[in-house]
């Protein structure tokens, strides 16, 4: 299987599946193309929110700011996966989730260098450079990537981590990393921090707020605060956008006061 995410939209992808097809006979599915444009880091959280749960594969992901310039290709490899993609860090935590989850240590992750020579286009390398590398590790064995002349064992790479909140006694303080369709504002606070709160209120910016098991445990329109399937502190509206409602976005603050 080889797995597609970007943050192409609609059409460019159609072109990278066509390149797999041409070159490998590659079960194909789609993870998400509408990852936000150039968001390397919240692209980055989606991630750890959905390969874990495909099995071995090699997973193509085009989230790439720097196209065209010299950031490298690279290749991961993290409990039996191949990740495929820019230097940019954004395969990083969820390749880290995907060594650990094979037992492995967190950062027991291989990277390779993916040599590749003048593209057709400087600014579509997902269909010049990532669609092609992963048909060809794909085809060559994710086990045995260093066989490819293009593949060239590294130390250092792009690193991304996800910012790690203050925790204590009195609440946290943490930002929010991603907001997704329905407007949940996602946080980096961990959700254990409300374990003794469900039913009771928190502070948020000095306002008390609910904190519910559901979303529908407060009438619609009311906002809430509870704990997502990621496991982080989410602020939320029933039937509505938390966003608008706690007048945050990506990278906003958050104060959660116990």
């Amino acid at each position: 299987m080889i797995t597609l995410s970007s943050d192409f939209g609609s059409p460019y992808p159609a072109a990278m599946k066509g390149v797999v097809c041409s070159r490998s006979d590659a079960r194909i599915e789609d993870v998400a193309h509408d990852f936000p444009r150039q968001d390397v880091r919240a692209s980055a959280f989606w991630l750890t929110q959905t390969l874990p749960y495909f099995p071995p594969a090699v997973h193509c992901v085009v989230v790439d700011p720097g196209v065209g310039t010299d950031r490298d290709a690279i290749v991961l490899r993290a409990g039996g996966h191949a990740l495929v993609g820019p230097d940019n860090g954004v395969l990083l935590p969820v390749a880290r989730d995907l060594a650990a989850a094979d037992g492995a240590d967190a950062d027991g992750v291989e990277a390779f260098t993916w040599a590749y020579d003048d593209p057709a286009s400087t600014t579509f390398h997902g269909r010049d450079v990532f669609a092609p590398a992963a048909a060809a590790v794909h085809d060559t064995g994710v086990d045995r990537v260093e066989e490819r002349p293009e593949a060239t064992p590294v130390e250092e790479y792009v690193d991304l981590r996800f910012p790690e909140p203050s925790v204590d006694a009195d609440g946290a303080t943490g930002e929010v990393l991603v907001v997704d369709d329905f407007g949940n504002a996602i946080t980096n606070v961990p959700g254990d921090v409300l374990a003794e709160r469900f039913g009771e209120t928190v502070a948020v910016g000095g306002d008390d707020v609910p904190v519910r098991r559901a979303y529908a445990a407060v009438d619609p329109g009311q906002r809430l605060v509870t704990v997502g399937s990621h496991g982080n502190v989410e602020l939320a509206v029933n039937q509505g956008r938390g966003d608008e409602a706690f007048g945050v976005t990506t990278g906003s603050d958050v104060v959660l006061s116990l």
